[in-house]
């Protein structure tokens, strides 16, 4: 690989580490695009350190997505299970929605440290030229 495309990679893979920290702030609404540019080029960077990069940004994007997913189908569940031991007029329901609120609430914002980690440790790798693990 030629210095020219190895720099213009490096550069291209910081702007996808800088989309997934700008999306923090647009609710989201940009996390398809850095996926969308890691696909386009994940390919011109073969066989290079810099392929770590790719795959580490597309990974880090569908473990966040699975996971994100899992917990608001539980927060979800539990604040619909929450009505029904309302209307129905059950405590003991009512406990385990709140308890599986909580476990979906948690599991939202592990995975919102964990995203936010991992693109951080990724932009540093880059900035020092190393590969991701």
């Amino acid at each position: 690989m030629t210095d020219d495309k190895q720099r213009e990679l490096i550069t291209y893979n910081n702007v996808t580490y800088l989309l997934y920290v700008v999306s923090y702030f647009t609710a989201g609404l940009l996390w398809i695009v850095p996926i969308v540019m890691n696909y386009a080029k994940r390919n011109d960077a073969n066989g290079t350190w810099l392929a770590t990069h790719f795959d580490w940004q597309i990974k880090t994007f569908w473990y966040s997505i699975v996971f994100f997913v899992i917990g608001g189908m539980l927060l979800l569940f539990a604040l619909g299970g929450l009505g029904v031991s309302v209307m129905v007029d059950s405590g003991n329901a009512a406990i385990v929605s709140i308890l599986l609120t909580g476990l979906g609430l948690m599991i939202i914002f592990f995975t919102v440290i964990w995203h936010l980690y991992r693109i951080i440790r990724g932009w540093i790798a880059l900035t020092g030229n190393r590969p991701v693990p």
